[in-house]
């Protein structure tokens, strides 16, 4: 099932030959290398066929958000492409570990105090990856742009983004950095 199955709920939601599919699959192809690359030199023993589909779902929710620097059109706040792809995975019978994925991927996590003091355009509740699977793929993520396809962040730059978000984003992306400490570069 896995990965078939996933690409299928791709190809209806991103047509062959678009832009904005060529940008998707890049940048969780990217992700997926990453956590595969982790799995392994970690010995984290999750299932390769389980990352590879998560990676390639946890963005599902993008094209309905309105990101034009990444070809988005869409009416959604950006923040909101986590719980849409979850829905979406939901809505077409996928497991329910990738919607987790797609929902709690976002920063280093939103806790629903954040959602509330922020004012973030979600339901209150919290966003935080909870199983090794999330945690993975909230990891990876953090290192690759769907605006610059072709490199890795470096380590310093993911750190500066988490610290714009807040401290607290910037010390909960620390200990996924802890946890997994393989990152493309470091500074």
């Amino acid at each position: 099932m896995m990965i078939t199955e996933a690409q299928k709920l791709i190809d209806r939601y991103y047509p062959e030959g678009s832009a904005l599919r060529d940008i998707y699959l890049r940048h969780c192809r990217s992700v997926a290398d990453l956590a595969l690359n982790i799995n392994r030199t970690k010995a984290l023993g999750l299932d390769p066929g389980i990352i590879e589909t998560a990676a390639m779902l946890h963005d599902l929710g993008i094209f309905m958000t309105d990101a034009d620097g990444i070809l988005c059109h869409g009416i959604q706040p950006y923040i909101r492409h986590g719980i849409i792809g979850a829905r979406l995975i939901r809505e077409n019978g996928l497991p329910e570990i990738y919607a987790r994925v797609a929902e709690r991927h976002t920063g280093a996590g939103i806790t629903a105090d954040e959602v509330t003091a922020m004012e973030l355009p979600l339901p209150v509740r919290d966003y935080m990856p909870e199983t090794l699977l999330e945690r993975l793929i909230c990891y990876a993520d953090k290192f690759y742009s769907k605006t610059r396809l072709d490199s890795a962040k470096t380590l310093e730059s993911v750190r500066t983004s988490m610290l714009r978000h807040s401290p607290a984003t910037l010390e909960r992306f620390d200990r996924l950095h802890g946890e997994f400490s393989e990152t493309p570069s470091e500074d």
